[in-house]
């Protein structure tokens, strides 16, 4: 058998089932390679004791052929999720120190189902980012490179270090949430699959909030059948979040048919953006035909209010977040700054938050505040909360019309390389959201799938956006263009 670590997630779960491995070889594995890729900063909190102690229950279970499917898979916990006792602090200095009582909803989902956690993986600090360069624990690092190239590249972001860590063969799995395309962005930049599910699929409980009405977790895996494995063990009611659909979650993995004849499969035009690269508007072209030749029908659509997408999301999201961030004060858990003699409360509330929360962040928190107060509140937020709606409205239409799922392009450009955007306009690092806010903005499941290489070497991604509910049918899609695209190129290992 090959590296252990190097196995799909559907691999290790036959291989578990059929005696070939033990979830303790697995494990191990996976520990051995994180232990040799200190380079890519892609965990930043390790547990390989749980990891071990979770992995001998696994065979435990295993061999009492009590085995669910993700029973015994070695994956990787983004720092946004609560994970009971193990440092959660969403890579920012303001959390220093905390280690929650509890564990959230989706990560307790998989303990439960068996998988073994060997750690916290690294992000953009409070999910703020689009490159993981805005961290408390450093930038995580693409383990791609552009050739002979050594230049550090971008692993996307907020979910770098998911991306990095599946990508370099780290863990089978990694939980990742998608705000704005959290999941897919860096899905798309370092040749692997993410899911973002409907709004309400999986539940947001013990998550650290970013935008409550955006945020959405999901997995981040190699392939899509791994996602679809993943997916169903992620996936929920949860009476504790009042956003959480009470709906059954149908067999992900079941509905892989690999066929989507007649399918109608929707081109937006407005997603044609000017100075687009060549190879992405390559990569989209290719993958319609793909589709086509797969049997699906292909149609040109309308989704008229998507250049709106990102001035609402940024108006939004920042209004969301700045309500969300004002519990951090220093005065119940987390950093709190040293006080001067005569510093009262709002000394505390001040200095605290200037030592703990990073620029991006503070910049957004300001925005937020800004766009909420008295004088500004209808001119920005309420203006955004109607265009939202009306993106959501081009959506139900397009899907009334009988459109199945649309593609797109999942990012404007390859990975970038770190440092490329620090001195530049912030709106430059906002614009890798294009095509992925608007998904977040109507509550709607996407996905991301490596499709081909650009002309350095680099992974493109495609997106699938699916009408809210029908993860199983946009899986099943994702599934069939993973097929026809079929990559297969991984990074070639300089860590």
């Amino acid at each position: 058998m090959s590296k252990l670590n190097t196995l799909t997630i559907a691999e290790a779960r036959d291989a578990l089932r059929k005696g070939d491995v033990t979830a303790l070889e697995l494990t191990e594995a996976c520990l051995s390679a994180i232990d040799g890729a200190g380079a890519l900063n892609a965990f930043v909190h390790k547990t390989p004791e749980l990891a071990i102690e979770r992995a001998k229950a696994a065979d435990a279970r295993l061999k009492a052929g009590d085995a669910p499917a993700m029973c015994g898979i070695p994956i990787g916990i983004k720092d946004l999720f609560c994970t009971e006792h193990v440092p959660s602090q969403a890579a920012s200095r303001i959390l220093g120190g905390f280690q929650p009582e509890y564990e959230s909803t989706v990560s307790a989902q998989l303990r439960d189902a068996g998988a073994v956690m060997l750690g916290k993986l690294n992000m953009d600090e409070f999910a703020m980012g689009s490159s993981n360069e805005t961290s408390c624990y450093g930038n995580a690092v693409n383990p791609w490179r552009r050739g002979d190239d050594a230049t550090p590249l971008t692993p996307g972001g907020s979910s770098g270090g998911s991306a990095a860590a599946v990508a370099a063969d780290l863990c089978l799995g990694a939980t990742g949430t998608d705000t704005g395309g959290s999941i897919r962005q860096p899905a798309a930049f370092t040749g692997t699959v993410g899911i973002k599910p409907t709004y309400g699929r999986c539940s947001r409980w013990g998550i650290i909030a970013f935008a409550s009405s955006l945020d959405q977790a999901g997995p981040m895996t190699r392939t899509v059948h791994d996602a679809a494995i993943m997916l169903g063990a992620m996936c929920g009611h949860d009476p504790r979040d009042s956003t959480s659909a009470d709906i059954a979650v149908p067999d992900f993995e079941a509905a892989l048919s690999g066929d989507i004849r007649g399918k109608k499969i929707g081109i937006p035009r407005e997603y044609r953006m000017d100075g687009m690269p060549g190879a992405i508007e390559k990569l989209w072209s290719e993958g319609t035909e793909m589709l086509r030749d797969a049997g699906a029908e292909i149609i040109d659509i309308a989704l008229p209010h998507t250049k709106y997408a990102l001035p609402a999301y940024y108006v939004i999201a920042p209004a969301e977040a700045s309500s969300n961030l004002a519990r951090y004060d220093g005065v119940r858990y987390g950093h709190r700054a040293k006080l001067g003699p005569g510093d009262g409360i709002t000394e505390m509330y001040e200095k605290t938050r200037a030592e703990g929360f990073g620029p991006e962040v503070q910049r957004r928190v300001m925005i937020g505040t800004y766009v909420l107060s008295a004088g500004f509140y209808d001119a920005y937020y309420n203006r955004a909360r109607k265009v939202r709606a009306l993106i959501k409205r081009d959506f139900e239409q397009v899907f009334a019309q009988g459109v199945d799922a649309i593609l797109t392009p999942a990012t404007p450009s390859a990975a970038f390389g770190l440092g490329d955007m620090a001195d530049a306009d912030p709106v430059r690092m906002y614009l890798n959201d294009v095509f992925t806010v608007t998904v977040n903005l109507a509550g709607l499941p996407g996905i991301a799938l490596p499709a081909g290489l650009d002309e350095q070497g680099l992974p493109l991604g495609l997106q699938l956006i699916g009408q809210p509910w029908n993860e199983a049918d946009l899986l099943n899609t994702a599934h069939v263009l993973e097929k026809a695209a079929g990559f297969v190129s991984k990074p070639a290992q300089w860590w």
